[in-house]
């Protein structure tokens, strides 16, 4: 339930429009797809050997401190902090505010109970009723997961059935009611052909044989994204029965699980909607449009409906499990010292309190286009840069399983990974061959997540300096 509540958030709901304009295909579009499905469960796959191996929580900070050195588990539990799982709380939870708005339209960005006040030009501070309905989620989140873990294990389970419902129930309708002789037309006589692509460089497009590799690789930080934050459940591997056994599992069933939901509603799109329909969807919003098509009154508000479900799962799961690893950081003096203990409810309720404090803190800046005089998140463009150095942490610990079965061979290893070491070879190649063409082909929004990253190295030396 957690590694599927974590994965399935908002992301397969718009996604798609994206990668759809990159690749132009609906047959490529589906093998992008397969691609991160193969990347995702390798990687799920792989990693339960270290989950089996180290059942403490911390998750990936621990395995890459051991395998590895402290310095680089720090440079991950920073950046974790920092951005990626607290950005990504702040990200879910103010989409689960958006949609909140479509069935009560007095929930708005445009709606301030605090007009933006604008720092040095391209950035402000404001207090939308959207970023008031997000905060008051986090705050409400965070307080009920202090209460024990009881109270995340209750709300998980309900709320994860409740979002596979809603996404099954997509996918049947697309699949039966909803399809569309149009988008039969459309896209599955003209499966392969790329049509009406969206340069993504100079010249560049999916038009071409190495564009479309070229459009497969870029489009994957989507995908990914959407498919990211599988390995959280490892963040609570110490409250888990059995973890030597129930990790390596929940990793393969929730990864192999999700990826066929994902499969399953991308295939339910392009029945119900002719490819251009998909790539130029309001809002980037696919699976609205699919049940408007078939719904046309009600369309908009049982999708709304279904991802405010969704994405209320998600910052449950996520403000769950991250604080396990802050509350790992404190125990090695690497992070706040009052993170490292139990409250009554035998959770780390400061951990909670703290992760809680500096989500809420990204909710309400916000960057500002003078050319459109629009306004964005700051949140969204920090993820935007970390997500090609989250990838770089992926491949590292994968590269941990290799690593440590040299450096540690006699250690007890409950699971090992099938195929070793081809399978995890394959993600190595595989992410290492996406990551490079972010990196030359992304630059602004990938350089800039190294410097976050290294941002972390002199808060290291400092926190070294006062622990010794």
């Amino acid at each position: 339930m957690v590694v599927i509540g974590i994965m399935i958030g908002s992301g397969i709901f718009i996604v798609p429009a994206q990668m759809s304009r990159l690749i132009a295909s609906p047959g490529w579009l589906l093998v992008a797809w397969a691609v991160t499905g193969v990347l995702t469960v390798t990687a799920g796959v792989t990693y339960g050997e270290l989950a089996a191996m180290m059942p403490q929580a911390g998750g990936m900070y621990i395995y890459l401190r051991r395998a590895f050195s402290p310095v680089v588990g720090f440079l991950y539990g920073w950046t974790l902090w920092t951005v990626i799982q607290t950005g990504t709380i702040a990200a879910v939870a103010i989409a689960f505010a958006r949609f909140t708005g479509v069935l009560w339209p007095q929930i708005s960005e445009s709606h301030y109970l605090v007009a933006p006040v604008h720092i040095a030009g391209r950035y402000s501070v404001s207090l939308s009723t959207t970023q008031l309905l997000a905060i008051v989620l986090i705050t409400l989140l965070t307080f009920l997961n202090s209460r024990g873990l009881n109270y995340g294990r209750i709300l998980q389970n309900i709320f994860t059935v409740a979002k596979i419902g809603a996404l099954l129930a997509l996918i049947a309708l697309g699949c039966t009611i909803g399809v569309h002789h149009a988008a039969l037309a459309e896209n599955f006589h003209h499966f392969w052909a790329v049509r009406n692509a969206t340069p993504f460089a100079a010249g560049m497009s999916a038009a071409t044989g190495a564009g479309l590799f070229l459009a497969i690789c870029l489009a994957q930080s989507g995908s990914l994204f959407a498919s990211d934050s599988w390995h959280d459940i490892t963040f609570v591997a110490a409250e888990v029965k059995n973890p030597a056994r129930t990790l390596p599992l929940a990793l393969l069933i929730g990864t192999g699980a999700v990826i066929a939901i994902y499969l399953l509603a991308n295939v339910a799109y392009l029945l119900t909607l002719p490819l251009p329909a998909i790539q130029h969807a309001p809002a980037d919003r696919v699976a609205t449009a699919v049940l408007q098509s078939i719904f046309p009154f009600a369309g908009a508000a049982l999708m709304a409906l279904a991802i405010m479900i969704s994405t209320f799962g998600t910052v449950n799961a996520m403000t769950l499990a991250g604080a396990r690893v802050f509350y790992a950081m404190a125990h090695d003096g690497l992070f706040f010292r009052q993170a490292g203990t139990l409250n009554r409810a035998r959770v780390p309720g400061w951990a909670l309190a703290i992760q809680g404090i500096w989500t809420v803190v990204l909710v309400l800046p916000r960057t500002f286009d003078p050319f459109t005089h629009t306004y964005g998140n700051l949140y969204s463009d920090l993820l935007d840069y970390v997500i090609s150095a989250a990838l770089i942490f992926y491949i590292l610990t994968i590269a941990g399983v290799i690593r440590l079965r040299r450096k540690e061979p006699d250690a007890p290893r409950p699971y090992r990974v099938w195929g070793y070491p081809w399978l995890p070879l394959l993600y190595i190649c595989g992410a290492s061959v996406i990551l490079l063409v972010l990196f030359t082909d992304r630059t602004a929004t990938t350089w800039p997540g190294l410097l976050i990253v290294a941002a972390g190295l002199p808060v290291y030396a400092v926190m070294r300096r006062r622990r010794g």
